[in-house]
Formats: C-alpha cells, structure tokens, sequence
C-alpha cells in the first residue's frame, strides 16, 4: 500500500514570471468577491495543461524525461473574465494560439508514453482567479489585456494541506 509520502500530486502548467504574476494578481484584486469566495493566492496563480492527480514519486525520473518536448515560445493574450458554473472565476485568453494546443496535445502523448492518460475533459485554458465565487464581480472591464510571452512550461506538485505548490522542474 502507497502513502500520502510514495505519491505526488502533480500537473503541468504554465507558470507565470513575475511581471505576469503582477499583472495576474493586479486582475484578481480588482475583483469584487462575496463572503464565500476564495481568492487563489498569488503565489499559485498559474494555467494548467495537465493534471495528473496523485502519482508514485518513483515515476518522476522517466515523467521529467518523457516530458522534454520539443518547445517554441509564443504569446497569450488574456483578456476575457468569466464565472463558470460550478462557480471558478476564470481569466480566459482572447484567442488560444496554435502553438498552445500542439503544446497540450505533445505533452499528451508524452504522458501516455509513461503511462499516464490524459483528462478526457477538452482543454480549455484558463487563469483561476478563485473558487465558489458565484455572485463576483469583475469590477471595472480591464483597462488592457494581460499578455503572457510563454517562454516555458513547468512539472509542479500540489503540496499537502495549505502548503502551495512545489515547481519540480522548468522545460525547456
């Protein structure tokens, strides 16, 4: 039997720099949130490409390898604020560039060559700016959209409790 201490609960994700990070945090805070709404903390503001749920630490050395694909930068421009039904309140990019998605689905492929499936959920990418938010309000429309030079990806593990997020590796 694994424990909490054989396992890591990982994703993959663009991870803002810091410049990002502040324009992300600058968008969040403008933000009216009700009483029962949790702000995503700054520090973990981050896009999501694949979540992998708990996985055996002993799998990370060939997960690290396999995830090393091929990579060219390219921009994200953020602009569209959104509430979704299960109440997250997102920040969506204007347009999803066709360099994200060849990155979302080689990275898929490299999962299912370590033998971990893919969500089978669609991609939709997106900011989480907090969670049980219905009833938020954007505040003022975004003076200017948030562009994101994506020069990278990172593997980042959710840490137990209320500890944060562990960036395991940056690629390329």
């Amino acid at each position: 039997m694994q424990s909490d201490h054989d396992t890591a609960r990982l994703f993959v994700t663009l991870w803002p720099d810091d410049a990002v990070r502040a324009a992300l945090r600058a968008h969040r805070n403008a933000w009216q949130w009700p009483g029962t709404a949790k702000a995503v903390r700054s520090a973990t503001l981050h896009l999501t490409l694949h979540f992998l749920g708990s996985q055996p630490r002993t799998l990370l050395p060939a997960l690290e390898a396999a995830l090393a694909v091929p990579f060219s930068p390219f921009d994200l421009v953020f602009g569209h604020a959104d509430i979704w039904r299960q109440g997250a309140a997102v920040l969506e990019p204007l347009a999803v560039p066709d360099a994200l998605t060849d990155l979302h689905a080689a990275l898929g492929q490299a999962l299912l060559s370590v033998g971990i499936p893919p969500e089978a959920r669609p991609f939709r990418p997106h900011v989480t700016m907090g969670r049980h938010a219905r009833g938020a309000a954007t505040g003022q429309a975004m003076a200017a959209p948030i562009a994101w030079p994506v020069a990278g990806f990172a593997l980042v593990e959710s840490l137990p409790g209320h500890s944060g997020y562990a960036v395991l590796r940056h690629y390329p």
